[in-house]
């Protein structure tokens, strides 16, 4: 044992052992025990209509039964493009009781983006709902793309029966999906059967139960094969964190549950406290506030934006939060006076982690109840290694005392990338002991309490609000613009979200397009967190002594 993972040892401010044993376990397993265990307890709270462990368990053997009646076998991918909703739980699940793996899509997705990640990952069934921001883009992509079925559910089902009934009468953004297509199927449907099906035979270690689309340092989208052991080994070392992990959680279920972050502490750490997801189809911050003080949410995990947006509503002042004992920040750096302004006025303790796609969702954070260290993203969770390496070779330790780029072992760390081996090759190092550690092209340091910072990042991702956006797509968008001769998109510093995206081109001869008229023809044609709030029109573009464009140097110019 080196001495520093001596000290992050003996430093450890954590409950628990640093070394936890996380035997195999599928998540097929890892869910029929809690709802055994839990049966007629409340695992989701939809806006007032309570689903049960039992009930939620019966959903998900139909589902599979389901799937498997119209064909569909271990190994096969099948799409969730969802918001929120209780069909989520139902579907995922039941996805990976046939054996199948779960692909998640964004339901911010454009038909283009939707359609490429389809068309990557071989997804050949998708469930989405009758919503009409979802279900035209999901048509569009059955109708253009190799994808041979969508399953659809409706809000208004799963809703109390009051709200139904008002929902269906009210609301325009309910949308049937046409009779007449055979390949359109409800999801009453799919789940009208008793549930029996045959068991499948998984293998946790190596048996992938969820693609996550995710960016590497290209900047291209690229699949994070999640296995059964990797998604219920990070369930159970966030789950150990918790200094009191016995208490009836009840999670405000905001964050988007395709997002990796929301996919382990929202959704798998709660089945496994046997806790209730207070779910909200999409983050509302006045819904929110409702939320947590009617249904007394006991923890919140979400992204900083999140937390200000809660801070800056009229209904917080009015807000019950007396059962609220932790709040979770990840996704993007947590600005040290939100955590103090937010832990002031609620009462609460606001702590900071971080994680990859790649790791399925947490490699560390600060302590729940000990003293953390602000502007940090705390210490490694159990089970879990961080180590630094040289930034241009990572078979070389950092140099003593500088900034290395981080890299992490753990039993939640990816198998690797959906048919990218020569990514996996970039990626993923091995050192004289055999163990594999993943690169995170984040750079940081650690201290001697085995607190980890990040000072600097080698990657070329933008980080808005808690989701990743690739510069390389937006770009790829305005070239196919006819006047726009060379395009660069970088991030530019938020207050509130972090960082938002912002385009720099270049005119082709003759060409006399403003940044305002590229602006307005660019940003229908992206998703709402990819829009870039400026292009700019310059004369020329940095470039590098070989000519090709830099971005490294724009972002110095731009933001010194």
């Amino acid at each position: 044992m080196s001495d520093h993972e001596a000290a992050w040892r003996a430093a450890y401010r954590h409950p628990g052992s640093w070394d936890v044993a996380l035997p195999p376990l599928s998540m097929v397993e890892f869910f029929d025990r809690a709802a055994t265990t839990h049966g007629t307890a409340p695992l989701i709270d939809f806006l007032g209509r309570q689903y049960s462990y039992a009930e939620t368990l019966d959903g998900a053997n139909r589902v599979a039964a389901g799937l498997a009646a119209l064909g569909y076998r271990p190994g096969d991918r099948i799409g969730l493009f969802l918001p929120n909703v209780p069909h989520y739980l139902a579907a995922y699940y039941g996805i990976m009781k046939l054996g199948a793996t779960v692909v998640n899509f964004s339901p911010l997705y454009t038909p283009a983006e939707l359609a490429h990640q389809v068309a990557d990952s071989g997804t050949r069934l998708l469930f989405t709902i009758s919503a009409t921001a979802l279900l035209p883009t999901a048509i569009k992509v059955l109708n253009d793309s190799a994808l041979e079925r969508l399953v659809v559910g409706s809000v208004a089902g799963a809703l109390p029966s009051a709200k139904s009934v008002l929902y269906r009468w009210f609301s325009r953004k309910d949308i049937a999906p046409k009779p007449d297509d055979a390949r359109i199927i409800a999801f009453s449907k799919l789940i009208a059967n008793d549930g029996r099906h045959t068991a499948a035979t998984i293998d946790p270690e190596q048996d992938v139960a969820l693609i996550q689309y995710t960016g590497g340092t290209t900047g291209t989208p690229k699949g994070a094969m999640l296995t059964h052991q990797n998604l219920s080994a990070n369930a159970r070392q966030v789950n150990a964190i918790d200094p009191q992990p016995g208490l009836p959680d009840r999670i405000l279920g905001a964050l988007p549950l395709f997002h990796v972050f929301a996919n382990t502490c929202v959704l798998n750490r709660t089945v496994l406290s046997g806790g209730c997801i207070v779910m909200l189809p999409r983050f509302n911050a006045a819904q929110a506030l409702g939320a947590i003080g009617r249904s007394k949410v006991t923890a919140v995990p979400g992204v900083p934006t999140m937390y200000q947006a809660l801070l800056d509503n009229p209904a917080l002042a009015k807000t019950d939060f007396s059962h609220l004992r932790v709040c979770i920040s990840g996704g993007a750096p947590l600005p040290p006076e939100l955590k103090t302004r937010f832990e002031r006025v609620t009462g609460s303790t606001l702590i900071e982690g971080y994680g990859l796609s790649e790791s399925s969702g947490v490699v560390s954070a600060n302590p729940y109840e000990a003293e953390g260290k602000p502007g940090t993203i705390g210490q490694p969770i159990p089970g879990t290694r961080i180590a630094l390496v040289d930034k241009e070779d990572p078979s070389k330790p950092a140099p003593e005392g500088e900034p290395g780029e981080i890299i992490v072992a753990g039993p939640q760390i990816m198998k690797g990338y959906w048919q990218r081996p020569e990514a996996d090759a970039e990626v993923f190092v091995t050192d004289a002991a055999g163990t594999r550690w993943l690169r995170t092209g984040d750079v940081g340091t650690i201290d001697a309490d085995g607190f980890v910072k990040i000072v600097d990042r080698l990657k070329d991702m933008i980080a808005v609000g808690g989701f990743k956006v690739f510069p390389s797509q937006i770009e790829a968008v305005l070239y196919s613009h006819p006047a726009v001769k060379e395009a660069l998109v970088i991030g530019i510093p938020d207050t509130y979200r972090g960082e938002h995206p912002r385009a720099y081109v270049t005119l082709n001869d003759g060409a006399t397009e403003t940044g305002e008229a590229l602006t307005a023809w660019l940003n229908p044609q992206l998703g709402k967190h990819e829009q870039v709030d400026d292009v700019v029109v310059r004369l020329t573009m940095p470039k590098t002594m070989i000519g090709k464009l830099s971005r490294k140097d724009l972002v110095a110019e731009v933001l010194g």
